[in-house]
C-alpha cells in the first residue's frame, strides 16, 4: 500500500508534523511504503481559475503542484495533516486544496474522473484553543478535497488544546493513537 502524507502546517517539527510522523510510521511498521510532501517547503501558485483549464486533466500551471498531482494519483491512502488556523485549515493546506478546483471542475462538470482508483482517506488536524466547531469547518473542506480525488473520509484524529511547539510530544496517548491509525491504514 502507498501512503501518503501531506503536511500542511508551517511550522517546521511542531505538533501536526510529530502528528503526521507517527502515522507514517505506523503505516510503515505494517509494511506500507510511505512518503511526505511538506506543503510549505515546495513551490506553487494559488488557483488562478484560469479560463482555459484543461479539460481532462491537471491544472496548466506548472510549479511543484504537477508532482503533488501524481503522487496523489499513485497513492491508496491519503493523510492530510493540518493545523486550524482562524477556525479553519492553514494557507498552505487550502491552496493546496484550490489547486484542485480543474480536477473538481472535469469530475463534476464534464462528469469525466480523473483520479480512477479509490483511495483511503485521513485527516489530522490540531489547534490551540478548544473550539471543536473550528474542526468541523476544517473537515468540510477536507471532505470535499477527499471526494474531488477519490478518497473515502475513513479516518480523523483531532488533538484541540495543543498551541506550544512540541506540546504533543507531552501526550503520548495520542502519539499513540497517531501511531496505530497508521497502522490500521
Amino acid at each position: 500500500m502507498k501512503v501518503l502524507g501531506i503536511n500542511g502546517s508551517p511550522r517546521r517539527d511542531g505538533n501536526t508534523n510529530i502528528l503526521l510522523d507517527s502515522v507514517l510510521k505506523g503505516a510503515r511498521n505494517n509494511g506500507s511504503e510511505v512518503e511526505k510532501i511538506v506543503l510549505n517547503d515546495i513551490e506553487f501558485s494559488p488557483c488562478q481559475e484560469c479560463e482555459n483549464m484543461p479539460n481532462d486533466r491537471f491544472c496548466i500551471i506548472e510549479d511543484d503542484m504537477q508532482t503533488v498531482y501524481k503522487k496523489i494519483e499513485e497513492a491508496d491512502a491519503i493523510i492530510l495533516a493540518s493545523p486550524i488556523f482562524f477556525g479553519s485549515l492553514s494557507a498552505q493546506t487550502k491552496m493546496m486544496i484550490d489547486r484542485f478546483q480543474c480536477i473538481w471542475r472535469s469530475k463534476n462538470i464534464l462528469r469525466k474522473q480523473v483520479f480512477e482508483k479509490r483511495k483511503i482517506g485521513v485527516f489530522i488536524s490540531v489547534e490551540g484553543s478548544n473550539r471543536k466547531d473550528f474542526f468541523d469547518n476544517a473537515r468540510s473542506i477536507v471532505k470535499n478535497f477527499f471526494v474531488t480525488i477519490n478518497a473515502d473520509y475513513k479516518e480523523e484524529l483531532f488533538c484541540s488544546g495543543i498551541d506550544e511547539k512540541k506540546a504533543i510530544l507531552k501526550q503520548p496517548k495520542l502519539l499513540k493513537t497517531a501511531f496505530n491509525l497508521g497502522v490500521k491504514l
